[in-house]
């Protein structure tokens, strides 16, 4: 998965599995560091119940995609 196929998603909010496919890192990690240390990420997430959720355009901002609007 690209940052492009991740802004033609059409949903305001990604999954942990999708940013950590982008950030090579494991979905679990992502996960934790969201509970844990959410202001280390440098995009906001939102916690559901158990559940993480990450904005979409932040997420794509803070990857430096300039069209995220």
């Amino acid at each position: 998965m690209s940052l492009d196929d991740l802004r033609k998603i059409d949903r305001e909010f990604l999954t942990p599995a999708q940013v950590a496919e982008i950030l090579n890192c494991s979905a679990h990690g992502v996960r934790i560091w969201a509970r844990q240390r959410p202001e280390q990420l440098g995009f906001p997430v939102c916690i559901v119940g158990s559940r993480v959720k990450i904005p979409k355009r932040p997420f794509l901002r803070f990857m430096g995609v300039s069209d995220a609007e």
